[in-house]
């Protein structure tokens, strides 16, 4: 008897009133770690067919490049370093999540630093390239991106929606009260916000206040009329975990009241998986734009000795995105660790 096609199968059950088998959950498909001992990661594929790659050097010194054609090639491929910390005062410490950007024919750096001799005092900073190749040309400092007020501040993205740029970026609020909050404003360019900004979540359930009271690290995908923004949560070390934002695609953004906040993580340590503490993803998709594509860092182990930031085994994972029927993701656990073939 020669096998019944699918939809062959799908017409027949739908016939006899049965369910058709639903569809295969996407194949996770990745050489993981793809790349080891960089956190934060930030990967983009631009038109040119290339995946552009960067993240934080367990060092926190310098900010580098690479790129590949597949995501499972990143960790063979060569990385350049484009910028290195200053030996004193500003942007000489704590080099931290670099973001690259192609806006208006240039490519942008936002990254966050600490100073040379006070290096938890954090601010956002970007770096300017107006060559077509980030690889060449000259990365030029446009010094700090201010937000409006001075305080511990980091994890700045950017993203355009319906016509206009938004930065979102982790701050202390402006009272100083505990813990780093996310924050959204309108950009006036790419080097600079509008006032005022929109304060769009605090640590407010427990599990965002394990180790650290700490909601950072936004990152933005718009799918099936919603703008969705993940941010991960308490201390860096197995706790560490996602959340979820969300909005309607034509809600006002910067009201507060359009954005739903998910009561649990949507990704977490998955002792099954050996992977403990994901967190500040990234997203992008297959090279043919029909999977989205989660990246993220997590270590594969639980214990840690001494503080996790000075911990280097943060490694850079990928998995693809599930969807629901109702048009949200369906982020799963984080998936194991294993060798495959370069894609």
């Amino acid at each position: 008897m020669k096998p019944i096609a699918l939809p062959v199968l799908c017409m027949l059950l739908a016939l006899a009133g049965c369910q058709a088998p639903s569809a295969p959950e996407p194949d996770a498909g990745f050489a993981n770690p793809l790349v080891r001992q960089r956190a934060d990661p930030h990967v983009t594929l631009h038109p040119d067919g290339w995946y552009y790659f960067t993240a934080t050097a367990p060092e926190y010194d310098r900010i580098e490049l690479r790129r590949a054609r597949s995501l499972n090639a990143l960790g063979k491929a060569e990385g350049k370093v484009v910028w290195k910390k200053h030996a004193s005062g500003e942007m000489g410490a704590h080099i931290w999540a670099p973001e690259l950007h192609r806006i208006d024919g240039k490519w942008y750096l936002y990254f966050s630093a600490g100073r040379a001799d006070k290096v938890w005092e954090i601010r956002l900073y970007v770096l300017e390239n107006s060559a077509a190749n980030p690889f060449e040309g000259e990365w030029i400092e446009r010094g700090q991106l201010k937000t409006g007020w001075e305080s511990f501040a980091l994890d700045a993205t950017t993203f355009a929606h319906r016509g206009q740029r938004y930065l979102s970026w982790t701050q202390v609020a402006p009272d100083g009260s505990k813990g780093t909050n996310i924050y959204l404003a309108q950009m006036d360019g790419p080097l600079a916000i509008r006032q005022p900004a929109v304060l769009l979540t605090r640590p407010e359930h427990a599990w965002e206040k394990i180790g650290h009271w700490v909601n950072e690290a936004p990152a933005v995908l718009v799918r099936n009329g919603r703008v969705l923004m993940t941010y991960s949560a308490s201390a860096t070390d197995a706790n560490y975990a996602l959340g979820l934002l969300w909005a309607k695609e034509d809600a006002d953004l910067l009201d507060s009241a359009s954005w739903t906040k998910s009561r649990q993580p949507v990704l977490r340590s998955s002792e099954k998986a050996g992977q403990y503490g994901p967190g500040h993803n990234s997203f992008t998709t297959s090279p043919d734009g029909k999977t989205d594509i989660l990246v993220y860092h997590a270590r594969n182990y639980r214990d840690i000795v001494g503080e996790p930031l000075r911990d280097p085994n943060r490694h850079t994972r990928a998995q693809a995105i599930g969807w629901r029927a109702d048009g949200m993701p369906d982020f799963g656990e984080p998936v194991a660790d294993r060798e495959v073939g370069n894609q």
